[in-house]
C-alpha cells in the first residue's frame, strides 16, 4: 500500500500501484484542537514588542557611537515600528519572498531614521548626519536579526500545526478543486477533508484531499474541534442549494465562508484569496478579541493558580470527607463537550455512591436524590464539588468565565438537550467555564425541561454576543453571593 511518503501496494498481477493516503495531503502529522492553537494577532504583537526593543537596544549601541538626543533614541524606534506595522511586515505569510520581505524591513528602517534624523536637523543644525547612518545602520541589523528569529519561530509552530489554519470544504465544486491546487503550491492552509452530498458523484477525493462524508455527517463529527472555518462553495446562481446548505450547518459553532463558483476569474482569485490569505493577522479570528482572549487567559491562570495555593488545605479535607463517607474514587470524571465541541473530561469531587454513578447524565440529580451521599449534598448545595475544576482552567480546556458544560448526552424531559435548540452548539464558541453568565442570573444546576434548556442556551448565547473582560469581572464578583443566595436550589 502507498501513502504519501512513497510506499506502494502490488495489485493481484503483481504490479505495484501507487495508493493515494486516506488522510490527504493538506492534513498536517498530529491536529491541534482550535482551543490551544496561537492567536495569530496575539504572535503578531509580541512581534512587534521584541522589534520594538530590539530598535532602543539599537539606538543604544548607536548613541554610545556618537551622541543621540532623544528625538532619535525614542522617536526613530516608535516611527520604525509604526512603518513596519503600516507596511505589513507582521504578515509574515508563507508567499512572499525573503528578499521583499527583508527590502520592506529594511526600506521602513531607513525611513524611520531619515525622518527622525530630518527632525533632529531642524531642531539643532549642529546635528550630524553620520549620526542618523549610524542609528540606521545599528537599527537594521536589529530588525534583520529579530525577523530571522520571527521567520525560525513561525516555522516551528506551523510545523506543529498550531499556527496553520485548518478547514474543511463543504461542496466538491470546481471553486473547491482551485482552492485546493492553490493549498498544495501555498501550503498557507491545512484542508482537513470535504462534504458532499453528491459523494457518489465526487468520488472518494478530490485531489487527494479525502471526501469524509455527507452534509449532515459534518453536523457531529469528531474532525470539528479541529477545524478554523467551514468553506462552503456552491454556484451563486443556486440561492436555495445556499439556503439549504447555511441552514444545515447553522447548529455548528465553527465559522462558515461562502466561496462562490463560477464567478468570473479576477472575483474567484480575490474570494480565494480572501479565505487562503490567513497572514499572522487574521490566523485565529477577529482582530479585535485578541486583546481580550489574552488578558482572559492571563486571569484564568493567575486566579486559578492563587485559588490552588489557598483552597489546598480546604480541598484536602473535602477529599478526606469523601473517603470516610462512602467506598469508591474522590474524585468523578465525566466527559463533557469543550470549545469548539471539543470532548474533554471535567473532574469534580464525587458526590455520588459509586455503583450509582451517571456518566452520561441519562438522570438528573433531583430534591433528596437516594444516588447522593451525605457528603455529597453538602459539597453540591456549596459548589465545593466543581472545585477540582480548576486544573481543568489551569490546562486551557476550561475558563474560570464561560458558559457550563453538560454532558455529552444529556438527557432533559426524556430528550438529547443539544437537540431542543438549533443553536445549542453555538455556546461552545467558547470555552467553557467554572461560572458564568447563566448561572448568576438564576439557571443553575439541573437543567429538567425544554425551556429550561432554552433559557440556559439563550443566556449562554447572550453571554457569547456581549463577552468582554469587565464583564467576566462582573460575573466572578457576583458569583459568590448568588451561591448565597440560591440555597433552595437543587444540586
Amino acid at each position: 500500500m502507498a501513502d504519501d511518503t512513497g510506499a506502494f501496494r502490488a495489485t493481484k498481477d503483481n504490479r505495484a500501484a501507487p495508493v493515494r493516503h486516506a488522510r490527504g495531503p493538506l492534513r498536517p502529522e498530529r491536529l491541534q484542537p482550535v482551543r490551544s492553537r496561537v492567536s495569530g494577532a496575539g504572535i503578531a504583537r509580541l512581534f512587534q514588542a521584541g522589534d520594538a526593543a530590539a530598535l532602543l537596544v539599537a539606538s543604544f549601541v548607536a548613541g554610545r557611537l556618537i551622541d543621540l538626543p532623544k528625538v532619535m533614541w525614542i522617536g526613530a524606534p516608535i516611527l520604525a515600528v509604526i512603518l513596519l506595522v503600516a507596511t505589513g511586515a507582521y504578515a509574515m505569510s508563507t508567499r512572499e519572498r525573503a528578499r521583499r520581505r527583508f527590502g520592506r524591513l529594511l526600506i521602513a528602517t531607513a525611513a524611520a531614521g531619515g525622518g527622525a534624523g530630518t527632525v533632529c536637523g531642524l531642531l539643532d543644525p549642529t546635528f550630524p548626519a553620520i549620526g542618523c547612518a549610524a542609528w540606521v545602520a545599528a537599527a537594521a541589523a536589529a530588525i534583520t536579526a529579530t525577523h530571522l528569529l520571527w521567520g525560525a519561530i513561525l516555522k516551528d509552530l506551523r510545523k506543529k500545526g498550531l499556527l496553520t489554519p485548518n478547514l474543511i470544504i463543504v461542496g466538491g465544486t470546481a471553486s473547491a478543486q482551485r482552492l485546493i491546487k492553490r493549498a498544495l503550491k501555498t501550503r498557507d492552509i491545512n484542508i482537513l477533508g470535504i462534504f458532499d452530498d453528491r459523494r457518489d458523484r465526487v468520488g472518494p477525493d478530490i485531489l487527494g484531499v479525502p471526501v469524509l462524508g455527507k452534509t449532515a455527517d459534518l453536523i457531529d463529527h469528531r474532525i470539528l474541534p479541529y477545524v478554523d472555518r467551514i468553506v462552503v462553495t456552491v454556484p451563486p446562481k443556486a440561492s436555495a442549494r445556499i439556503a439549504q446548505l447555511l441552514e444545515r450547518l447553522a447548529p455548528i459553532p465553527n465559522p462558515v465562508s461562502l466561496l462562490l463558483d463560477d464567478t468570473d476569474d479576477e472575483t474567484e482569485t480575490q474570494a480565494i484569496g480572501r479565505i487562503a490569505d490567513f497572514d499572522l493577522m487574521h490566523v485565529s479570528g477577529a482582530a479585535e478579541k485578541s486583546g481580550y482572549l489574552l488578558a482572559k487567559r492571563v486571569m484564568d491562570v493567575t486566579l486559578s493558580t492563587l485559588a490552588v495555593i489557598a483552597l489546598a488545605p480546604l480541598m484536602t479535607a473535602v477529599a478526606i470527607a469523601i473517603k470516610l463517607d462512602s467506598p469508591g474514587p474522590v474524585f468523578f470524571r465525566q466527559r463533557r463537550h469543550g470549545y469548539m465541541n471539543e470532548e474533554f473530561l471535567v473532574w469534580k469531587f464525587r458526590s455520588m455512591r459509586t455503583e450509582a454513578t451517571d456518566h452520561k447524565a441519562a438522570r438528573q440529580v433531583s430534591a433528596n436524590d437516594d444516588r447522593v451521599t451525605k457528603v455529597g449534598r453538602f459539597i453540591r448545595k456549596t459548589s465545593l464539588d466543581e472545585l477540582p475544576q480548576i486544573f481543568n482552567i489551569i490546562t486551557g480546556e476550561m475558563s474560570i468565565v464561560g458558559p457550563r458544560p453538560h454532558a455529552i448526552g444529556m438527557l432533559s424531559g426524556g430528550a438529547e438537550a443539544s437537540k431542543l435548540v438549533e443553536t445549542y452548539a453555538h455556546r461552545h464558541r467558547i470555552k467553557p467555564g467554572l461560572t458564568g453568565w447563566a448561572a448568576v442570573n438564576g439557571s443553575r444546576g439541573p437543567v429538567d425541561t425544554a425551556e429550561d434548556v432554552r433559557r440556559r442556551v439563550a443566556l449562554d448565547l447572550e453571554y457569547v454576543e456581549r463577552r468582554s473582560f469587565w464583564l467576566d469581572v462582573a460575573i466572578i464578583l457576583r458569583t459568590a453571593p448568588c451561591l448565597l443566595g440560591d440555597s433552595g436550589a437543587v444540586r
